[in-house]
């Protein structure tokens, strides 16, 4: 059955899937959304035998209505295959009495990979389906992951160009060496004097201006989004929760039908949101525990019922969770809002004018699957050593958030369900951090001897994304004011 997208802002004109990837972000500003979350159609027995791209398939076909099985299988194939490192793409990993599950086996060791293999593949098909001539130009905003990821994925892919902005002072060494080295000829990097917020809001800002747009037009060119506003970002995460709980069931870990608990370190929300669809498709998931750092704009949300960013903004060791306006909530508020555009974008005009807003006590009560708590630096550092020390297992700063939140949990409720927690990094990437956790006498070492030593510590070889950027030269240099971004834009364009 057909599943159209609507925007969280209007229910006029709504898209089929492959206009909504094109799109990225809605005319209205709003974020697209299906009418109705699927059910699953295959039962965890029969997935349970499937390898991750079978997984992918029987998910993602339930999305993406007007792909036909051979185009989709064939963006399946291209993107799930000898870029991951492990055979299983996202192996489940048993630590200390939790699974956490890797996603971080792609080509640039981070959880983005997982969707960003595959949505250049979707774009360039969405693209001959709607018979679209002009140049596609990816604009994308990263806190550290996305950008990477998404350069990678983009690279000297036809048709389409990527520019990247990201925040010059706020992201780790390791995150900036890739992207700042990152080869394509279609591929640009900005970096801005600002944080991650200023650069999200600045794309879209040039999103939303309807004369760049005919401009663009005019000149062969159309904008879309590589964020994880874009559907074609938020479908595929959906799922790696499916594929963990059918594994779940296959090493006997779990009865089919027993509820699990969920585990996300979380800053744009997109993750999480990916494993509330999960939920809502069949997957039997009890709580959705939503981990934040010393950014705790979401913990404080799901704890009172207001969303202030009206506060300071904190660079942490967890930099891709350093952000204040969480723009996948939205599509979370539409639909406890029971998917009433209006309503919605009552809230997120409070949110934009005000940098505030309150959902009414009927809507929190449809947050009840939630549960939110945040880590501190300092407990954040303690988890990776606590963790190390008692497994050997080392994990990065993002997944420690996580790995903290739900300790926090635990004591809290005496909930002793099996739980997956999202390990969306390797420690690889954040190795000073990760490092300093361990042992403060690494603190003088430079970033590639950390990884080194990391790689002894651990008995993990160091990835070959971290050993490509060791002596790769920097071919992007660019950086300008938050205010600059559109030139920014029109000078890699030439127009």
């Amino acid at each position: 059955m057909e599943i159209l997208y609507n925007s969280t802002r209007s229910k006029e004109n709504p898209v089929k899937a492959s206009e909504a990837i094109l799109k990225g972000l809605s005319e209205d500003g709003g974020l697209f959304v299906p009418e109705r979350i699927p059910a699953l159609d295959k039962n965890f027995t029969e997935l349970s035998e499937m390898t991750y791209a079978e997984t992918a398939y029987q998910v993602m076909k339930l999305y993406l209505t007007d792909f036909t099985e051979e185009e989709l299988k064939g963006c399946i194939a291209r993107a799930y295959d000898d870029k991951f490192d492990r055979e299983e793409i996202a192996p489940l990993v048993e630590a200390d009495g939790a699974f956490y599950l890797e996603l971080f086996h792609g080509a640039t060791v981070a959880f983005k990979d997982m969707a960003l293999s595959i949505l250049p593949h979707l774009m360039t098909v969405s693209a001959k389906k709607n018979h679209v001539k002009n140049e596609i130009v990816i604009l994308t905003a990263t806190s550290g992951d996305t950008g990477k990821a998404a350069l990678s994925g983009f690279a000297d892919v036809e048709g389409t160009r990527i520019i990247v902005f990201y925040p010059k002072c706020g992201v780790s060494p390791i995150q900036e060496k890739q992207m700042v080295t990152q080869k394509g000829k279609n591929t640009y990097v900005v970096g801005i004097h600002g944080n991650f917020d200023d650069a999200q809001s600045g794309v879209k800002e040039i999103f939303g201006d309807k004369e760049l747009a005919a401009y663009m037009d005019e000149k062969g060119f159309q904008f879309s989004s590589a964020n994880s506003i874009n559907i074609g970002r938020l479908v595929p995460q959906i799922v790696y929760y499916v594929y963990s709980y059918a594994k779940l069931l296959k090493q006997s870990v779990i009865r089919d039908g027993e509820k699990i608990n969920v585990v996300v370190p979380t800053g744009n929300f997109g993750n999480i949101l990916a494993a509330f669809y999960a939920k809502q498709m069949g997957v039997p998931i009890d709580k959705l525990i939503c981990a934040s750092n010393e950014n705790k704009v979401l913990y404080d949300f799901l704890r009172t019922g207001t969303y202030d960013r009206n506060r300071e903004f904190v660079l942490t060791s967890s930099p891709s969770m350093d952000i204040l306006i969480s723009s996948n909530l939205e599509r979370l508020i539409y639909h406890i809002a029971g998917n009433d555009p209006e309503k919605n974008k009552d809230l997120m005009k409070k949110l934009s004018q005000g940098g505030v807003y309150t959902i009414t006590e009927e809507m929190r009560g449809k947050l009840s699957g939630f549960y939110g708590n945040y880590a501190s630096e300092e407990e954040t550092a303690k988890t990776i050593r606590g963790l190390y020390d008692r497994t050997g297992y080392v994990i990065d700063t993002h997944t420690a958030v996580a790995s903290c939140v739900y300790e926090k949990y635990k004591e809290e409720t005496k909930d002793r369900k099996t739980a997956v927690i999202a390990s969306t990094a390797s420690p690889y990437k954040f190795t000073r951090s990760v490092m300093e956790a361990i042992d403060c006498e690494h603190a003088q070492m430079g970033d590639f001897e950390l990884a080194d030593r990391l790689s002894e510590l651990s008995k993990v070889k160091v990835p070959k994304a971290i050993e490509e950027i060791r002596t790769a030269p920097v071919v992007h240099d660019h950086v300008c004011e938050k205010t600059e971004m559109k030139k920014m834009v029109m000078n890699f364009l030439k127009i």
